[in-house]
């Protein structure tokens, strides 16, 4: 948590590091060969640890058969067969590769960017690197998995606010579900289905008369499965649903201003540590689950990308103290983040093995899908970053400061950030100068209180220009656009 005098001139900013690197150049010089904000870059908030030499990555692979020595033996048989048969093995080949193609698409699964307001369904994406394979009858959410790797029955559920429950229509709409005939069994394997484990409560709450499902019978690995459509609910009564008890810390007190947290307040605030050292924060979503920044993970050295480097500690408010840790089983960066421009700054890290949850660690609750964090509402980042711009080392205490939520109309202005603010970032913190994260603080909590007294993640701390000055608040990621992404990875990667 940064303290920043606006009196003194801005100091050079330098990452946490054993060997200061020079600052980087800003977006508009980067990008376009100009000084939109000269002499002040913008830099993620992460801790940049100086790299020990690590031999590259070993990955061993199938060695494939000779291609050349199965063209030699094609052409052998080939000529016994004379000319014609060369003609026929070509015409079959070709006949079976048109059927494939007419039969099955790949598509490419970018769930992240999908609004699920009633446009055309984009296209889905596991990772960079991975493409699914459908049929061209796929049909999207209807409880049967036509893709090879699922991807059709991917960001099919959603939460609103009081927990409500919508299932995606085939038509690509989201209804909510009538309560009649809603079971345990039915809210256990929808939180499964989304990386949960299982249901923590569901209740009923009042609806509109609207077009709505309702639960039955029929067998499906998927709650979008057991599901048919109906013209209302019986009272409209439906359903709302929890998967974890979260965002409910047992520790309350509050002070203003950048302080050092009592054990206990913030129970989901996570560090990481890469090759034992404190880099990043984080935060638990679900017992196997973290939510943290991409740029946590450059892409520099492939190091950075081995889980095995990595450890996370919970249920800790000083670096001096540090309980067991938890290891990484995977490390997932949202295919579209830009290490240019700082957009689409989140990751999820799955663990090896589930959390176990008491008085100090907790998860944080992920907003519902219509969640709106008006400006100039109070909410709270904590983290272990460094304490003032340009800082040789991270806080050893964990450090909270209260910012309050800054309209990105405000923060797209030219004396903020000139129009660096997308739609999947928020900014927070005070306009004046003096309140914000810092380095270390990447990847940690924004968390904002709803009307249920629960904390919710509003944001990823991501980036900004220095640390606490004027003008220059602190940058997170929105956790709203991108739930999307976030559930249809923990899907992708549930337990």
């Amino acid at each position: 948590m940064a303290q920043y005098d606006p009196k003194d001139p801005p100091p050079p900013y330098y990452t946490v590091a054993l060997d200061p690197q020079p600052p980087l150049q800003s977006y508009e010089e980067a990008v376009y060969g100009m000084g939109g904000n000269a002499g002040i870059s913008s830099q993620p908030y992460y801790i940049n640890q100086q790299i020990q030499p690590v031999p590259p990555p070993i990955i061993t692979q199938e060695n494939p058969p000779s291609t050349q020595r199965e063209a030699s033996s094609f052409r052998n048989k080939a000529r016994c067969f004379g000319g014609s048969g060369g003609t026929l093995i070509f015409l079959a080949l070709l006949a079976i590769a048109i059927w494939v193609g007419l039969h099955y698409s790949s598509r490419w699964m970018t769930s992240a960017s999908d609004s699920g307001d009633g446009g055309p369904p984009s296209s889905y994406q596991l990772n960079s690197e991975t493409w699914d394979s459908c049929p061209n009858t796929t049909v999207l959410c209807d409880g049967k998995q036509n893709c090879l790797l699922g991807s059709d029955e991917t960001d099919c559920v959603r939460f609103g606010v009081n927990g409500s429950l919508q299932i995606r229509t085939s038509n690509n709409s989201f209804l909510p579900v009538c309560a009649q005939g809603w079971v345990q069994s039915f809210a256990d394997q929808t939180c499964a289905q989304l990386g949960f484990r299982k249901s923590y409560q569901s209740t009923d709450i009042q609806g509109e008369e609207s077009p709505a499902f309702t639960v039955t019978n029929n067998p499906s690995n998927f709650i979008q499965g057991h599901v048919a459509l109906s013209a209302s609910c019986p009272n409209q009564q439906t359903i709302s649903l929890q998967c974890t008890d979260c965002g409910r810390p047992q520790v309350n007190s509050r002070i203003i201003g950048g302080t050092p947290a009592q054990l206990g307040q913030w129970p989901w605030q996570l560090s990481m540590h890469y090759l034992g050292s404190h880099m990043c924060g984080g935060s638990l979503v679900a017992p196997d689950f973290v939510v943290t920044a991409a740029h946590c993970f450059p892409r520099s050295s492939s190091s950075y990308l081995d889980p095995t480097n990595w450890e996370v500690y919970g249920g800790t408010i000083t670096q001096n103290s540090l309980p067991p840790p938890y290891y990484v089983a995977k490390i997932i960066i949202n295919q579209n983040y830009s290490s240019d421009t700082n957009d689409n700054d989140i990751a999820l890290l799955k663990l090896t093995a589930p959390v176990a949850f008491s008085s100090t660690v907790q998860p944080v609750c992920l907003p519902a899908f219509n969640q709106v964090f008006m400006p100039g509402i109070q909410c709270w980042t904590s983290g272990f970053g460094t304490t003032m711009e340009g800082a040789a080392q991270a806080s050893i205490k964990m450090m909270q400061v209260a910012v309050n939520i800054i309209s990105s109309q405000v923060c797209n202005s030219n004396i903020v950030y000139g129009g660096m603010i997308t739609t999947h970032m928020l900014c927070a913190g005070d306009l004046n100068g003096g309140k914000d994260s810092c380095q270390g603080d990447s990847g940690g909590p924004l968390v904002c209180q709803g009307s249920d007294q629960r904390w919710y993640l509003a944001g990823v701390t991501s980036w900004g220009m220095g640390c606490g000055r004027k003008n220059k608040p602190g940058v997170y990621s929105n956790v709203v656009s991108l739930l999307p992404w976030i559930y249809s990875q923990m899907q992708e990667e549930k337990p």
